[in-house]
């Protein structure tokens, strides 16, 4: 009788730490899910980002942007289309760090466009780009990697300025 009891004591001691193991596995499950969903610098070089659906911040200004990393997609950019919501940007992702310049060629609307250096930083900020300007192009001084196209007014509205860092969730 004591060998029977001895073994259900064992085994309800097995039990209790099966339990306890299987509450700290679900814990972690929890909680890595929980981070999707929560902002993070992730560096736009360290993922795959292309598509659309994707989102940064300036601070707590959430803009869900369109991926455009190909030669294709980023000679179209937003050319031809009627409007850009607010709350929605286009995000030009370029293969190297360079001097890029933007026109309004074919744009039915005004936008704000903002360069951001390498290091994910705001370098140069064109208000108001109206599409009347075309042939005029627009480009900072300073060498950029991305180049994000946002509606009219958007940075004076956020009071975005140079310096400023993104935050990009994944």
């Amino acid at each position: 009788m004591a060998i029977v009891n001895n073994f259900i004591e064992n085994m309800k001691k097995f039990f209790n730490f099966t339990i306890v193991v299987l509450f700290f596995i679900l814990l972690g499950f929890f909680v890595n899910e929980k981070n999707i969903f929560q902002k993070e610098s992730l560096g736009f070089n360290k993922i795959s980002i292309s598509g659309p659906g994707r989102y940064i911040f300036f601070g707590d200004i959430k803009v869900k942007v369109e991926i455009v990393d190909t030669v294709e997609s980023r000679a179209l950019g937003l050319s031809g289309r009627a409007e850009l919501k607010d709350g929605n940007g286009m995000l030009f992702v370029f293969d190297d760090v360079g001097k890029y310049n933007f026109w309004m060629k074919n744009m039915n609307f005004p936008i704000d466009i903002v360069w951001l250096g390498e290091d994910e930083r705001v370098i140069y900020i064109k208000e108001n780009a109206l599409p009347e300007s075309y042939p005029s192009t627009f480009g900072g001084d300073e060498y950029s990697k991305y180049v994000l196209e946002v509606p009219s007014f958007f940075a004076q509205k956020n009071n975005i300025k140079i310096g400023d860092k993104i935050e990009f969730l994944k």
